[in-house]
C-alpha cells in the first residue's frame, strides 16, 4: 500500500517530534495522512481541557478520516515519538483513486479497518475485566508489531501508565496493578532496563488468558 501511494499520488513527508500535533480539532480538513515511521495517538478534548485517547496508530495506519464528513477535524493526531507520515491532499487522493481502482481499495480497507478497531476496542470495554482489558491491550500491540514485522518477544511501550488507562477507561492505579499481576502470573515480563520494556514470552498465552477472563466474567 505505501509503495502504490508513492507511485501514484503526490505527497509530502513530515517528520514530526514527541508532543508535535499532525493536525489540531477544529482545523479545516484538507489532507490524510499515512503513518510511515513512529507512533501517533488521535485525542479528543473536551471543552474544559480534559483529553481523551481515542486511538493508537502504527506504520501504515492512516489518520484524518474523521475530517471527511462536515469538513473539519473533530479530535487532534499527536505524535508519542520520533516518527513521519505521508502527507495526501484529499483532492488529490480522489483524483488518484479515479485512475487506480486498487488504491481506492487501499483506502477502503484502511476505513474499514478503522471501524473494526473501534468496535473492537469498545467491545473490550464494555465487556473484560481489568486485567484482561490491559492483556487486550497488550495482545493488540503485539498483533501490531507483527503484522509490520517487527518483533513482538520484547518491545518498548512507548506510552505511561496515564495515557493507558485514559486510552482504556481506567485509573493509573489500575493499569498498574493489572500489570503488576499480569507479571505475577508471567502472562508478560519486565525486562531490567525499565519498566517501559515489556517482554511477551507467548503471545498465545496472553490470548488464553483473556478468553479465561471473558468465560470467568460471563458467569456472574
Amino acid at each position: 500500500m505505501l509503495a502504490r501511494l508513492e507511485t501514484e499520488v503526490p505527497l509530502t513527508r513530515r517528520v514530526l517530534r514527541t508532543g508535535e500535533p499532525v493536525y489540531r480539532a477544529g482545523e479545516r480538513f484538507e489532507a490524510l495522512h499515512v503513518v510511515h515511521a513512529g507512533m501517533f495517538k488521535t485525542v479528543n478534548v473536551a471543552p474544559d481541557g480534559r483529553e481523551q485517547v481515542v486511538g493508537l496508530h502504527f506504520k501504515g495506519d492512516w489518520l484524518g478520516f474523521d475530517g471527511i464528513a462536515d469538513g473539519h477535524h473533530g479530535c487532534e493526531a499527536i505524535a508519542m515519538d520520533t516518527g513521519e507520515v505521508w502527507t495526501i491532499r484529499y483532492d488529490d487522493l480522489l483524483a488518484a483513486c479515479s485512475r487506480t481502482p486498487a488504491l481506492m481499495g487501499d483506502v477502503h480497507t484502511a476505513m474499514s479497518r478503522e471501524l473494526a478497531r473501534d468496535r473492537d476496542s469498545m467491545l473490550a470495554m464494555c465487556t473484560l475485566p481489568a486485567d484482561a482489558r490491559v492483556a487486550d491491550f497488550l495482545r493488540h500491540w503485539a498483533d501490531t508489531l507483527e503484522q509490520r514485522g517487527l518483533r513482538t518477544d520484547s518491545f518498548t511501550l512507548r506510552m505511561t501508565r496515564a495515557e493507558i488507562g485514559n486510552f482504556l477507561g481506567m485509573t493509573l492505579e489500575t493499569v498498574s496493578r493489572s500489570l503488576s499481576r499480569l507479571a505475577r502470573d508471567k502472562v508478560i515480563g519486565f525486562a531490567e532496563k525499565g519498566r517501559r520494556e515489556l517482554e511477551i514470552p507467548d503471545v498465545a498465552a496472553l490470548s488464553a488468558f483473556i478468553d479465561r477472563s471473558l468465560a470467568a466474567a460471563t458467569l456472574h
